[in-house]
């Protein structure tokens, strides 16, 4: 009897012991770990070593690749003097300098120097990374006027540059490619011959276009595939005293691409605007145009006959979300 006894009570506590099993509340998950792509991060440069890093390229190799958010990294006033590559896996960085003037990056290299450079490894900056931003950056190269010597050379899609230099003389600055597009708002851009060149979507938006000799502002190299080029809306030319000859621009490609939109254009502009690049066969695949420009250089009736003056209804066109349409629509802000 007793033994039954004991029997039954054991399959009382077993039964509660189950009962409690199944009715209590499961332990509380652990959170699922955030990938780091998905996190924003800063990092600081400083030449004198208060920051995280000295150089700008030691901090770009530290932001873990194909970042999905925006990887900040702040440089501290200073000149830096190093060639600084952002290589396409490097996504979604922004370089912020902490004033234009302040922060320069700066390099010599030009073509047929003694390290045997070209044109295309000259550059001080090459970008190569899509979404990339920088903010307050003066890009140097200071070779001197030894021939082509690219200061910024830009590959990467969806390129923003706001209130920045580029500094140099011939082949200034490289919008290089033509599956790239890029925003230049409020920036500096000074040169000799041909230093903005390329064949990229580029748009530039309030920008002071400075010519230190007679010679030619842009050489487009634009597919036959893009319906724009380079496009200047609001700019102001500049020149210095001795540039009294300069040309908007000349085909580096027979379909080159390139229109001025309500520019002052200074005295240095000379009447006929553009030149064919000792090939008549240009005046028929290029397109350079012109709308409202203004100033001393504006000069429609003795431009070349092969250019273009814009109608209103034909000027509207030129709006960011046009020029940066296509498969993946992109419109950069505005600040």
């Amino acid at each position: 009897m007793n033994s039954r006894r004991f029997l039954l009570a054991g399959s009382l506590l077993l039964a509660s012991q189950s009962l409690f099993a199944q009715t209590a509340p499961p332990a509380p998950a652990e959170p699922a770990k955030k990938e780091t792509f998905l996190v924003p991060i800063r990092l600081t440069v400083a030449a004198d070593g208060s920051g995280d890093y000295r150089t700008v390229q030691e901090a770009v190799m530290a932001v873990r690749d194909f970042m999905q958010v925006t990887a900040t990294i702040f440089i501290k006033n200073g000149t830096y003097k190093e060639k600084l590559l952002v290589p396409s896996q490097k996504t979604n960085i922004t370089l912020l300098g902490e004033s234009r003037e302040g922060v320069v990056i700066t390099f010599g290299d030009y073509s047929g120097d003694a390290a045997k450079h070209s044109t295309y490894s000259s550059s001080t900056a090459r970008v190569q990374a899509n979404d990339f931003t920088a903010e307050n950056i003066t890009f140097e190269n200071s070779a001197g006027r030894v021939g082509q010597a690219v200061a910024l050379h830009v590959e990467g899609d969806r390129a923003t540059f706001r209130h920045c230099r580029m500094l140099g003389n011939q082949d200034t600055l490289f919008p290089a490619v033509e599956n790239s597009r890029q925003y230049y708002q409020d920036c500096y851009i000074e040169g000799t011959t041909d230093f903005i060149f390329g064949g990229s979507t580029a748009v530039f938006d309030r920008c002071t276009i400075f010519s230190k000799t007679n010679s030619y502002i842009t050489a487009a190299s634009t597919s036959p595939r893009q319906k724009f080029g380079f496009v200047f809306l609001g700019c102001t030319l500049t020149a210095a005293p001795e540039a009294t000859k300069v040309y908007l621009g000349r085909p580096w490609r027979p379909h080159s691409n390139t229109v001025f939109l309500n520019t002052d254009m200074g005295a240095h502009i000379t009447p006929a605007g553009w030149d064919n690049w000792h090939a008549p066969s240009n005046e028929q695949t290029a397109y350079y145009a012109e709308f409202n420009s203004r100033g001393p250089g504006a000069n429609a009736k003795d431009r070349v006959k092969w250019a273009h003056q814009l109608t209103a209804k034909q000027a509207r066109q030129y709006t960011l979300k046009t020029i940066f349409g296509g498969t993946q629509a992109w419109e950069p802000a505005q600040k």
